[in-house]
């Protein structure tokens, strides 16, 4: 699938192309839309459902080193909230420069500090997932997929092997992910 039409299969979902709109709005630094609000769109188009099925939230990540704390972050969160509040979505806002304050208490694995939002990215569970937008200043934007779209167009969720995989999240995913667009195929983990 190429970058162009992969956009316009994204902004097809109304609060994709609201957020893609205003993102810039939000003065965070590295700010992307990522992962599900963007291949669960496409899925949705390519097997002819509403553009907002089945998407339970639209995560947005930005990278700010600048101040760690979570006070920063939530200031950003509730710029968010006002920007967005127009919006019937659950909108999730991560500064990817803290993650790994937070993460292995959360979930059991070791996080290593990042260095930007795309790193990010690059940590989600499936392949498929590893995909992320943000405006260019241009009126366009900037594709972050590191594996391609392949997968994505192919209806197809398999294990990114990179650092903090965790086979029971994934399956976990994959099973909510199946019940919804049934025509996925799932490769299961090693």
């Amino acid at each position: 699938m190429e970058k162009a039409v992969f956009i316009e299969k994204v902004r097809q979902n109304k609060v994709n192309a609201a957020i893609l709109d205003r993102l810039e709005d939000l003065q965070a630094p590295d700010a992307w839309l990522v992962s599900g609000a963007l291949f669960q769109t496409v899925w949705n188009v390519e097997t002819g459902r509403p553009p907002e099925h089945g998407i339970k939230d639209y995560d947005i990540f930005y990278f700010d080193g600048r101040d760690l704390s979570w006070e920063a972050e939530d200031e950003i969160i509730r710029r968010a909230a006002a920007i967005f509040n127009d919006l019937d979505a659950d909108i999730e806002v991560k500064n990817q420069a803290r993650v790994h304050l937070w993460y292995e208490q959360r979930f059991g694995l070791p996080y290593p500090p990042l260095s930007s939002a795309c790193e990010g990215i690059d940590r989600f569970l499936a392949i498929a997932c590893k995909v992320g937008l943000k405006p260019n200043g241009e009126g366009g934007c900037d594709l972050y997929a590191p594996d391609g779209l392949e997968d994505i167009s192919k209806l197809l969720i398999r294990p990114n092997p990179s650092a903090n995989f965790q086979a029971a999240r994934y399956l976990e995913k994959a099973a909510r992910w199946k019940a919804c667009w049934p025509e996925l195929s799932v490769v299961a983990p090693d």
